[in-house]
C-alpha cells in the first residue's frame, strides 16, 4: 500500500478538507479523493479519468513523457529482445520472472490446456459464416463460463488460477477457430509439440491438404506481437475487466467484457486503420498528396499508426516492432506488394520529415504490427482479435490484482447531473 507523506489542502464554502497525498514507487504523486464526498460533499470531474487513478497496481508502469513501459520494472524493449511471450506471461501473472524449472511448469501448463471443449464447437457453427472474428470470440469466450463450471469461483484462489491458465492457453484456440470459421476452413486443432507463437500461427495458416511448417522468422514475430502487446497499464478495455470484476463476476465474463471493449476502433483497432490508410494511399506516387493533406490543418485527414496519446516522444515498442517488421518483409518480399512498398516509403519520409518530427509523428506499434500481420496474410478482421489473444495475460494479472486488494470496492462512478429537477408528474390527458 502506498504510503502518505504530505497532505493537499482544498478550501472552498468556508469549507477545508484535508486530502493526503500518496506517494507511488515511481510516477507523479496521487491526491487520495476517496473521503472528499464525506467530509466535504462534492465530486470530482474527470471525463474519461484521465487524471484519476482507478486502483493501485504493481504490474505495469508507462513514462510518456521518457517513451518507457515496464512491466514489473523490466523495460520492454528488453523483454522483446532476450524474453518470449509466455515468460512475460509468468512475469506479469506472480511477480517474477520464472526460474527454468517454473518455466518448464509454466508452458507445460499452458500447452497442456490449449483444447476447448469439443461441445464448444457448436457455437461456432452458431455464427453466420461472415460472422467478424471478434464477435465470435466475444460470445465463445463468455460462454466458457457454461462449460468449465470449476474455475468461475473467483473466491478461490485455485479455481482463480486454473481461470487463468485455461484462459491464456485457449484464446490462441478460439481465435484461430474463429477466423478458420469466417474463411470455411476445417478447424485445426493445437499441437503440444509446438510453441505458443507456432501452434496459433499452424492453427491459421494449416490446412488438411498438405502439411504447413512454421517459419521461425514469422514465429518470432508473432512471439513479439505478443509480448508488446501484453499488458498496458490501465487502458480502456483494461479498466472494463476490473470494472467487471470488481461486481464479482466469473472471469470468463470479466474477460469477454475487456474483447467487447478491445473491439472499439479507438482501442483494439488502430492498426487496421493503420493498414487501411495504406491501401487508400495505393501506391508510392501519391505519398506527397496524402503528405500534403496530413500537413493542412482544413484537411480532416490523419495519417494512421503515426504518435501515440500516451507516448509524447516515442514508443518504445515499436522500436522492437520495427526489426521484426524488417525481417519479415525481408522474407515476404514486398517487390509485388503496393501496399508494403508504401508502408516503407512513408517510415521513410516520417523519420527524415521535420514536420514529422516536431509533431512527434513517429511510427507506432500499430504502424508495424498492422504491416507484419498483413504480410503473414492475416486479413485486416484477425488484427483485432490477435490483439485480444496478446492482451489476455494482462486482462488476467490485473483481473487477479484487484480480486486480491483489501481495498478494492464494487466500481460505482458519479456523475455530473445536468437534466431536469424534480417535477410532479402530469396525465396524460392533461398535457
Amino acid at each position: 500500500m502506498a504510503d502518505s507523506t504530505k497532505n493537499a489542502t482544498l478550501i472552498f464554502d468556508n469549507k477545508t478538507v484535508e486530502l493526503p497525498i500518496l506517494a507511488p514507487s515511481v510516477g507523479p504523486e496521487v491526491i487520495d479523493i476517496r473521503k472528499l464526498y464525506a467530509q466535504g460533499d462534492v465530486f470530482t470531474y474527470d471525463p474519461g479519468f484521465t487524471s484519476t487513478a482507478s486502483c493501485e497496481s504493481e504490474i505495469t508502469f508507462i513514462d510518456g513523457d521518457k517513451g518507457e513501459l515496464l512491466h514489473r520494472g523490466y523495460p520492454i524493449d528488453q523483454l522483446a529482445e532476450k524474453s518470449h511471450f509466455l515468460e512475460v506471461c509468468f512475469l506479469l501473472l506472480y511477480g517474477e520472472l520464472p526460474s527454468s524449472e517454473q518455466l518448464e511448469d509454466f508452458e507445460d501448463r499452458v500447452t497442456h490446456h490449449t483444447m476447448l471443449h469439443e461441445q464448444m464447437m457448436n457455437f461456432f457453427r452458431g455464427f453466420r459464416r461472415d460472422a467478424h472474428p471478434m464477435a465470435v470470440m466475444t460470445g465463445v469466450v463468455g460462454a466458457m463460463s457454461a462449460f468449465y463450471h470449476d474455475s468461475t469461483d473467483v473466491s478461490d484462489p485455485w479455481q482463480r488460477e486454473v481461470a487463468s491458465i485455461r484462459l491464456i492457453a485457449k484464446m490462441p484456440t478460439i481465435a484461430a477457430m474463429a477466423y478458420k470459421y469466417s474463411v470455411g476452413q476445417p478447424v485445426v486443432y493445437p499441437r503440444n509439440d509446438l510453441d505458443y507463437s507456432s501452434n496459433f500461427l499452424r492453427m491459421c495458416f494449416a490446412v488438411p491438404a498438405e502439411d504447413y511448417v512454421v517459419d521461425p522468422i514469422l514465429s518470432r514475430a508473432m512471439d513479439r506481437i505478443f509480448t508488446l502487446h501484453a499488458d498496458h497499464e490501465q487502458n480502456a478495455s483494461t479498466s472494463t475487466v476490473r470494472l467487471a470484476g470488481s461486481s464479482g463476476a466469473n472471469p470468463f465474463a470479466c474477460i469477454a467484457a475487456g474483447i467487447a471493449c478491445l473491439w472499439g476502433p479507438a482501442h483494439g483497432g488502430a492498426n487496421q486503420a493503420c493498414l487501411e490508410m495504406l491501401r487508400e494511399i495505393g501506391t508510392v506516387d501519391r505519398i506527397p498528396e496524402y503528405i500534403a493533406r496530413a500537413k493542412d490543418k482544413n484537411d480532416p485527414f490523419r495519417l494512421m499508426g503515426f504518435g501515440h496519446r500516451v507516448y509524447k516522444n516515442f514508443d518504445p515498442r515499436a522500436t522492437v516492432m520495427k526489426k521484426s517488421a524488417d525481417e519479415v518483409l525481408d522474407l515476404m518480399g514486398i517487390e509485388n506488394n503496393d501496399t508494403l512498398k508504401v508502408a516503407k516509403e512513408l517510415e521513410r519520409i516520417a523519420l527524415e520529415d521535420p514536420y514529422f518530427a516536431e509533431k512527434k509523428l513517429y511510427p507506432n506499434v500499430d504502424f508495424y504490427s498492422g504491416i507484419i500481420l498483413d504480410a503473414m496474410g492475416f486479413p485486416t478482421s484477425m488484427f483485432t482479435p490477435i490483439f485480444a489473444v496478446s492482451r489476455t495475460v494482462g486482462w488476467i494479472a490485473q483481473w487477479k490484482e484487484m480480486i486480491a486488494d483489501p481495498v478494492q470496492k464494487i466500481g460505482r462512478p458519479r456523475q455530473l447531473y445536468t437534466g431536469p429537477t424534480k417535477r410532479d408528474y402530469v396525465n396524460v390527458e392533461n398535457r
